[in-house]
């Protein structure tokens, strides 16, 4: 017999939820076929077989939570199944045995119980197969996406109710919003249990307040920016860069690349990945006896999704070229949106960019994104009033806070660092050189 585990799927990483199971008890599993999907801190991935076998029992079900290394379904080996069966008469013979003697011996009466009825539930869970897959849901569940289910999970739908749009009927992300639109009456329905376990009794929900539960992504998201803010402490340096020459090198690239395009934050991350490559002692992370320098410069965007933050990584951004920056990233985002990202893309980076500037934000604060010791936080490139030789003229600016941690990384280290970045954004001829 082998017990699957719930694998660590990503870094920051500690339970899983199962969030349906491909295969059921009984099913014969080949090596490379997908047994279950499991939702992380992150996104909701496709788990493989790496043993063949047959699918003997599940010991965690749909919705369910486990932590990281508990087993969660049992594989036997081909033909142990088929055998099971027959050797269950077996401990039947003994029964009888113990029963002539139940006055002088009433403790070992139990024993005989115990070992006679052990075997029995064993083919259990294949006959509940057609009723149940282990959760108490129907096996005939409609097809749905992973996201679709999540999604249905964190809002209470019923997936036996949603009529699927996708191929063959499958339930997909378009379905479940068009139900939660169309079900106003349903989000009353949580907010009467809250208020009788709400620790803050001065603040209490009425009719006037709708109560969401916090899913996973927005979770995890607030317990490591709390250890984040707590266990690192936080300087920023914020600086003016001039970025006219940057906006017009980035039109000229987009000239000679059409049709691709590459945007100003693609260059960001390329000029980031080129001063970390000439300033190593900002590419480390801090731990209670070492500082670890990292020999690759992975550099991790961060991305808005529907459900909170999600920050792929660009792995060896200061040896890829701008353009292939660019697509990356854009394929990177569009995963992580549809809630695809493995954990190789997620996990691993060194250093991260956080853009608001597309928000029309002029500069902010960005929150260290642990193991890492640095972020960038990147404002609009906005138009402005500038002097240029003893005359004002209009100019572009563009404002970018580094966020570090102060117990890896001292005042003046900082300082450089941002000093060369924004020479090589005011001059990108460097950053491509």
């Amino acid at each position: 017999m082998t017990e699957i585990l719930m694998p660590r799927l990503s870094d920051t990483m500690e339970e899983g939820v199962v969030s349906a199971w491909q295969k059921q008890p009984g099913d014969e599993i080949a090596v490379g076929d997908v047994l279950v999907d499991i939702e992380t801190d992150k996104a909701v991935m496709e788990y493989e077989a790496y043993e063949a076998g047959v699918l003997e029992k599940i010991l965690v079900g749909d919705g369910e939570t486990a932590a990281i290394g508990a087993p969660i379904a049992v594989i036997a080996p081909k033909g142990a199944a088929a055998a099971a069966p027959a050797a269950a008469p077996a401990p039947a013979q003994p029964k009888p045995e113990p029963e002539p003697a139940p006055a002088p011996a009433p403790a070992p009466a139990p024993e005989p119980v115990t070992v006679a009825e052990k075997p029995a539930p064993a083919p259990a869970p294949v006959a509940a197969v057609p009723a149940s897959n282990g959760s108490g849901r129907p096996a005939s569940r409609p097809p749905s996406s992973p996201l679709a289910r999540r999604l249905a999970r964190d809002h209470g739908l019923d997936l036996a109710t949603i009529t699927g749009t996708g191929p063959g009927g499958r339930i997909v992300r378009a379905d479940i919003e068009a139900a939660i639109r169309s079900e106003p009456t349903a989000a009353p329905a949580p907010a009467t249990a809250p208020p009788v376990s709400a620790p803050a009794p001065q603040q209490p929900v009425g009719d006037d307040v709708e109560v969401v539960p916090l899913n996973r992504f927005r979770k995890v998201a607030a317990r490591r920016l709390t250890e984040s803010k707590r266990n690192a402490p936080h300087f920023y340096l914020t600086r003016d860069v001039d970025a006219e020459a940057l906006v017009a090198f980035r039109a000229t690239m987009n000239e000679a690349l059409a049709p691709a395009k590459i945007s100003v934050n693609d260059l960001i991350v390329k000029a980031c990945a080129t001063a970390l490559r000439e300033h190593p002692e900002i590419n480390v992370s801090f731990t209670e006896d070492n500082l670890l320098v990292h020999k690759k410069i992975n550099v991790g965007v961060a991305v808005a999704v529907e459900d909170g933050l999600l920050v792929p990584v660009i792995r060896d951004a200061d040896r890829k070229g701008v353009a292939e920056i660019g697509a990356e990233t854009r394929a990177l985002a569009a995963k992580a949106r549809d809630g695809k990202l493995g954990p190789n893309e997620m996990s691993g980076g060194t250093f991260s960019v956080s853009n608001l500037g597309m928000f029309g934000i002029d500069t902010f604060s960005a929150v260290i994104n642990p193991p890492e010791s640095a972020i960038l936080a990147v404002g609009a490139v906005r138009d402005e009033p500038v002097v240029k030789d003893g005359e004002i003229v209009p100019g572009k600016r563009m404002s970018v806070t580094a966020s570090f941690d102060h117990r890896a990384i001292d005042g003046a280290t900082g300082a450089k660092f941002l000093a060369r970045l924004a020479e090589l954004l005011e001059k990108p001829l460097l950053i491509v050189s």
